[in-house]
């Protein structure tokens, strides 16, 4: 896990740094949070954080995050019905999951709810972590039963969870994140040219500015 210090957090600026690097690294912030989330729950241990990318993306209603799976079950590309998934590889290994964090999360949101919106996310996840997600943890199959559920989940993580971990949730500034430069569709159109496969080409490191509130409030 990476120290404040080398995620930007807690150093100061150096001169020679470009722009966009002076800022702290927002994508090492989630991956710090997944890898303790894995080793430290056992409801989270099936997760495999290397597998997990993270992007910021646009914003959709009142969202403040979203998670796409990306492969059909058994991680298969293609379903019974022959729709095939784009193939996502960062640094040669094969992404199973897209978290995207929408605006909200960043602009309207204290670090406390930040992680719960992280681990509403992860929880969405199947337990198989084959690339889809878990049927009987959709929100209109649970209706009603998801908060009871969910929420002493994290009321039990947020008992765990280290500073240093927490840290890069309460920052007040502008931070650096991936985004998509050429977004992959759900499933590739049959009969037409897409694009099949997505690499770190197709990514770029962007600034998000983070409005943070006080508060240790339940997203």
């Amino acid at each position: 896990m990476g120290s404040l210090v080398a995620q930007g957090y807690a150093k100061p600026v150096v001169a020679c740094r470009s722009p966009v690097a002076r800022r702290p690294d927002f994508n090492q912030a989630v991956r710090n949070l997944l890898e303790h989330v894995a080793k430290a729950m056992p409801e989270f241990a099936h997760l495999k954080p290397k597998r997990v990318m993270v992007v910021a993306g646009e914003a959709r209603r009142a969202s403040h995050a979203t998670v796409k799976p990306l492969a059909f079950e058994g991680m298969k590309r293609t379903d019974e019905w022959g729709r095939k998934k784009p193939l996502v590889k960062l640094h040669g290994k094969r992404m199973l999951y897209c978290i995207t964090l929408r605006p909200l999360f960043f602009r309207n949101s204290s670090p406390h709810a930040r992680i719960t919106t992280v681990l509403h996310e992860l929880f969405h996840i199947a337990k198989s972590f084959d690339g889809t997600l878990e049927e009987r943890r959709r929100h209109s199959k649970m209706g009603k039963r998801f908060a009871p559920a969910f929420e002493p989940l994290v009321k039990r993580y947020l008992k765990l969870l280290p500073d240093e971990v927490l840290a890069p949730f309460a920052y007040d500034g502008e931070v650096r994140i991936a985004h998509w430069l050429e977004r992959p569709s759900a499933w590739l159109p049959k009969g037409k040219r897409y694009r099949g496969v997505y690499t770190e080409a197709h990514l770029f490191e962007g600034v998000v500015r983070m409005r943070t509130r006080t508060g240790k409030v339940l997203h």
